[in-house]
């Protein structure tokens, strides 16, 4: 795994920025899995300014992303579709038929994994997977215990996640509690990945992803396992690492 020192919250965001910068005007047809939360909003917001200044197009990009919850109509606030329109689909120049979201509000969710999980094979895979991480080590809505050998699947919130996500809801009782989600094999198929992380809140879950073993215990731990794995993480979040990075 490499590890890139960022200073801050903006610089780890321009450090990120600049990698799927890149790689669009490498390959304009690139597909790139996206994540939601605080932690890429810094990221999201670059790629805007870019856009809006460099001309960088999107025209040909496929995105998938990670997860969804369910029972939240595509058009809630507070669902996954709506924050990537509001945070970056809508400031670029993305055609709407090429960014895809897992639909919470399916009839058949089994039915929606499988259609998930074909359409990114049918897309050719992802060329570059952007993921936070979770206090309890979660990387997509895959909670402690789930296998690495899982695909997109139907995940119970852990507790502590729907805590951390209460406060872009009224209350603790309105988050969901469940999700569709990219599986740890779906994230691992990706064939390059950027891990981001900032702030002190993260800094007990880096510190484990470097210390302990390779367990389903913490998701984000199968990463060590993956050949093409880039950390992008600010002074608060690797401030218990000491000299491992």
């Amino acid at each position: 795994m490499h590890v890139i020192k960022a200073e801050s919250f903006e610089e780890m965001s321009r450090i990120a920025a600049n990698k799927v910068m890149n790689l669009v005007k490498e390959k304009p047809s690139a597909v790139l899995g996206l994540a939601t939360g605080s932690t890429p909003v810094g990221l999201y917001r670059e790629l805007i300014q870019d856009h809006r200044q460099n001309g960088t197009s999107y025209q040909d990009v496929r995105t998938v992303n990670l997860d969804e919850y369910v029972g939240l109509e595509p058009s809630s606030h507070n669902s996954y579709a709506s924050f990537m329109r509001d945070m970056f689909f809508s400031h670029i120049d993305i055609a709407e038929q090429n960014t895809h979201i897992p639909n919470g509000k399916a009839g058949s969710l089994e039915e929606e994994c499988q259609r998930y999980d074909k359409l990114i094979e049918g897309l050719g895979g992802v060329d570059l997977q952007v993921l936070g991480i979770g206090r309890n080590g979660h990387i997509g809505f895959n909670e402690p215990g789930t296998s690495f050998e899982s695909t997109v699947h139907v995940v119970q919130l852990d507790q502590s996640t729907r805590e951390a996500n209460s406060r872009f809801f009224d209350s603790i009782d309105s988050v969901p509690r469940e999700a569709i989600t990219m599986g740890i094999a779906s994230i691992l198929k990706s064939k390059e990945i950027l891990l981001l992380a900032s702030g002190a809140s993260k800094a007990e879950a880096i510190k484990q992803l470097f210390e302990d073993s390779v367990s389903e215990q913490f998701p984000a731990s199968a990463l060590k396992t993956h050949h093409n794995v880039t950390l992008i993480a600010d002074q608060d979040a690797l401030q218990l690492t000491g000299n491992i990075v």
